[in-house]
């Protein structure tokens, strides 16, 4: 087992690493950029270094400042996180080069999973639904306008190297078609460095549904059942319950068995998530693979007594899985509450937080690294608190949620806790029916 692992990132998933390290007896290193001083993340690592100023190019995402404080502390492992470099492939590479273990999936893993054009012939030939679409890149403008119409409209241009919806087009008709594709290109280019395009057959009002699975270095793997991430803003997650109230016994045993296909073709090591779209009628198309820890993992972790953090620790330290499948025993919804104001297109609000009470009681959990008089950056991604709500059944977790957003007091800034208690209220949401289309007609 490992003696000591450095956390490069920050944040609640920094914490919530440092916590498991802890618990396992194994000394943690904690990285900072200059505004990340007085985070918990800091405070409650054994050790700290400083890796440079607030913007992420400048610290969180410099690797050699990384490695660097790896060496200087003796760390023998890093853990990523989810975000900044946990899906770096250069990151991987460079820390194996120098006798540091990631914990994370290999180089060539990130690689081969992270391009999404390549990941989804790799699944297609492994025999996991995908949705028709290119193979491959598209060459040029002619070759996906013949595409286009071989697959019918609508149809997405995705980037390959994209993420968080950039480099993402929906085209309804070969009118719009050629200002999609120059648009996508340009915004790839900028934002990856990479405008390589492929295409999907778009699927009409989707669920969002991700299976969670874990492999070690034998080939064998699992899956520890799903989360309906389905309701989202601009391709960004807002909230995520188990079991999806979509899932069906036959559909989460065809979906745990293609992710398993899915890990087992790869030889994949570690945790990872395989995001899949389902239709209305239940059919379900392998999306992309995800080769990190995600940041809704602890509703996983609720509803079947499983620490991913502390599994994904010993995975990469060499210990196999049991290889037992999991089906979830309990009701769990999660709310990210963003530093955001929901009343104003959810503009960011960073600034000093003036009060912090959080909500307790039986089958809450508060991940966050904010208190009372901290100063939210404005470097980097908004999100301050993941409340997490447990319960029987899923009526009895919203009416959890609904006292726990109730007693949850942030002032200072403005927080989207006004949306998650209008969500919660929301007919259709307490009925189920929801697609990833469901923020277009929502209305506080």
């Amino acid at each position: 087992m490992f003696k000591k692992i450095l956390v490069a990132n920050r944040g609640e998933i920094a914490l919530r690493v440092i916590r498991t390290c802890k618990e396992m007896g194994i000394k943690t290193v904690a990285v900072y950029s200059k505004a990340d001083a007085d985070s918990l993340h800091v405070r409650f690592a054994d050790e700290a270094v400083c890796v440079g100023p607030a913007p992420s190019v400048e610290s969180y995402l410099k690797i050699p400042n990384i490695i660097a404080a790896a060496e200087i502390t003796n760390a023998d492992a890093v853990h990523p996180g989810y975000g900044f470099l946990a899906e770096n492939a250069n990151f991987s590479k460079i820390c194996a080069e120098n006798g540091i273990k990631f914990i994370g999936a290999s180089p060539r893993m990130i690689k081969n999973m992270g391009d999404k054009a390549s990941a989804k012939e790799t699944m297609k030939k492994a025999g996991v639904p995908t949705i028709p679409g290119s193979k491959g890149l598209i060459k040029n403008f002619e070759s996906c306008k013949k595409l286009a119409k071989e697959i019918t409209y609508p149809v997405m241009l995705k980037a390959t190297a994209g993420g968080g919806g950039k480099g993402m087009r929906l085209v309804w008709e070969e009118e719009n078609l050629k200002d999609a594709w120059d648009s996508a290109r340009q915004e790839s280019k900028a934002a990856f460095g990479n405008d390589g395009m492929y295409m999907e057959k778009f699927i009409e009002d989707p669920r969002h549904i991700e299976i969670q699975i874990i492999g070690d270095n034998t080939g064998k793997a699992c899956h520890l059942s799903e989360r309906d991430c389905s309701i989202q803003r601009r391709h960004q997650k807002l909230m995520e319950e188990t079991p999806s109230p979509f899932m069906t016994k036959k559909l989460r045993k065809e979906m745990g068995e293609a992710a398993i296909k899915a890990a087992e073709v790869v030889k994949y090591e570690g945790v990872g998530t395989v995001e899949f779209l389902v239709d209305k009628h239940r059919n379900f198309y392998f999306m992309e693979m995800n080769t990190r820890i995600q940041v809704e993992h602890p509703i996983t972790e609720e509803v079947i007594n499983y620490d991913l953090v502390r599994e994904q620790i010993k995975v990469a330290a060499g210990i196999p899985i049991s290889g037992r499948n999991h089906e979830p025993q309990l009701h769990a919804i999660e709310c990210r509450i963003n530093a955001e104001d929901p009343f104003n297109d959810f503009r960011p609000s960073p600034g000093r937080i003036t009060n912090f009470h959080t909500s307790g009681g039986h089958g809450i959990r508060i991940d966050t690294h904010v208190y009372a008089n901290y100063v939210i950056p404005s470097f980097y991604d908004s999100l301050i608190v993941k409340l997490i709500a447990v319960a029987q059944t899923r009526e009895e977790a919203i009416a959890k949620m609904e006292r726990a957003l109730e007693e949850f007091i942030i002032e200072g800034v403005k927080t989207t806790i006004p949306f998650h208690q209008a969500l919660m209220k929301d007919e259709n949401f307490r009925a189920g029916k929801y697609t990833t289309k469901f923020m277009e007609d929502f209305e506080l």
